[in-house]
């Protein structure tokens, strides 16, 4: 069963030795790690060298963003299933073994695991996903989620209209095309919320909107949309 670990950088030097120690660690090291770097002038990339019994991949090329890379490295890979990571993310040293197995048992299309996140381990939310988003059928995007490649070729990449949230709108369109989901009982590892969407509330909640009203009801989301916004300027105030 073939894997592949995707990260976007740039200029990720203070923080990609994290997600590397973790992968040199991994009980089942039979993966390959597909560095997609937009240009990085930090020696990011020199301090992947130091990291010679890892199977990297390092694609240089200018992007649009994080999500135009993934694409990038997607399309690169060589694995049957990938997960995304972020430099300062991390994987707990079962986390590739324990994908396989789980992917080997069920054949879905994701198989997603428990995680850490902000120090909380959570899972699938569940529920409707008008209300809890990509969240009712995955624990998260990153880290914690294994998606089959040939996804790609039958619902499109990552759309480079959402440069902050497009791995919703890409989860809730499989999802909601049928593709199946299996939850497994581990947890993948830890995920930090330091990209853009930790940092962009309102942007993010933005982007959220319009992917929510491509499949939910409008007038629903709109309000769902007001009161986050609301219960945002109460606490930022």
């Amino acid at each position: 069963m073939s894997i592949s670990i995707i990260t976007a950088t740039f200029n990720s030097s203070q923080l990609i030795h994290i997600l590397a120690k973790s992968l040199l660690a991994q009980s089942d090291k039979d993966f390959e790690w597909v560095v997609a770097d937009g240009g990085s002038t930090d020696g990011t990339l020199d301090l992947l060298r130091d990291y010679p019994d890892l199977k990297i991949t390092i694609i240089q090329r200018d992007d649009f963003g994080i999500y135009d890379a993934i694409n990038g490295a997607i399309k690169k890979c060589t694995g049957k299933y990938y997960v995304v990571a972020g430099s300062d993310d991390y994987f707990y040293t079962d986390a590739i073994a324990n994908f396989k197995r789980e992917i080997a048992a069920s054949n879905a299309d994701m198989v997603t695991s428990r995680l850490n996140f902000c120090g909380t381990e959570r899972g699938v939310l569940g529920g409707d996903p008008a209300i809890n988003r990509q969240f009712a059928f995955v624990s998260g995007h990153a880290v914690s989620t294994a998606f089959r490649t040939a996804l790609h070729e039958k619902f499109g990449y990552y759309s480079n209209k959402f440069p902050i949230a497009a791995d919703q709108d890409f989860i809730l369109k499989a999802a909601h095309a049928g593709a199946t989901i299996h939850r497994a009982d581990f947890v993948s590892g830890s995920f930090e919320p330091g990209g853009v969407s930790g940092r962009d509330f309102l942007g993010t909640l933005t982007e959220s909107f319009r992917i929510q009203v491509k499949y939910h009801n409008k007038f629903q989301q709109m309000a769902l949309f007001f009161y986050k916004v609301i219960r945002y300027y109460r606490t930022w105030r």
